[in-house]
Formats: structure tokens, sequence, C-alpha cells
């Protein structure tokens, strides 16, 4: 599902970039060509944060019985509706999130840390979030 979230961020590259606000994704793990399967998806630099510092200090997770939560399985039938996959390798009961952050003391400007799998981000919540980045002049 994260591919999915993915792709929908992407989409909103060009309104980012005419805010000057760059779109990043960190993930937790590279296993064989994950990280390169992932690419296609996600129009952004991808960073891998293998100690998981930005997960923390606590890495939320949801254990194996979170997969079987109504609302999990209908965000698994909703990407699988739309002709995403994703994989089963590696650790996958990390919860993920999405932050805007602005620079300097602006700091974070949205905060949408996933309560279970598939739970995405609202769209114009990000755009809303972008337009109050405020642009730093390099001197």
């Amino acid at each position: 599902m994260c591919r999915e979230e993915a792709s929908e961020l992407s989409s909103l590259k060009p309104q980012l970039e005419e805010h000057g606000v760059p779109l990043y994704a960190v993930v937790k793990e590279n296993i064989g060509t994950e990280v390169q399967d992932f690419r296609p998806y996600f129009a952004g630099d991808i960073f891998l944060d293998e100690k998981q510092r930005f997960y923390g200090p606590q890495p939320r997770r949801m254990i194996g019985l979170g997969l079987i939560r109504l609302g999990v399985l209908q965000n698994f039938a909703r990407a699988k509706r739309k002709g995403f996959q994703g994989n089963i390798k590696g650790e996958g009961f990390t919860l993920g999130a999405v932050f805007v952050i602005g620079p300097g003391k602006q700091g974070i400007l949205l905060e949408h840390r996933e309560k279970e799998f598939g739970d995405k981000v609202n769209m114009s919540s990000v755009l809303e979030a972008v337009q109050k980045v405020q642009k730093v002049q390099l001197q």
C-alpha cells in the first residue's frame, strides 16, 4: 500500500516544485531490489535509513493480527483494485508516515502517522501544508 500512496504523492510533484518543496521518501530497508522496484512509483529522492532513526524514537508497529482488521482489509482491497501490489520481503510491521516540513524554525506543518496499514494521508491536506511553506532566501 505504500506504493499506492507514493504514486499519489508523486502526482503532486508539480505543485510541490512550484512552492520549492522537494519530495523525499525514507525507507527502512533494501532487501534485494526493493528500493529499485519502488522507484517507478515515487518521483522524488529515496533515502535508506538502515538504523531507523527517522522512525523513532520508538518505531510504531502493528502486529500480525492487525492484518485482519476491517480497515486494513479494505485498504488492501482498494490498493489491489487500483493495480498496486506490494512485496512481502523483510520487516513489514512498521507503520509509515507523511510529513510536510518547512525550513528553519517553521518545522512540521503536517504530520500524518498511519494508525493502521494503508491509512493514507489526505492529499488536499498535503497541498494546504505545502502552501504554508516559507521560502528561505540564500544570502
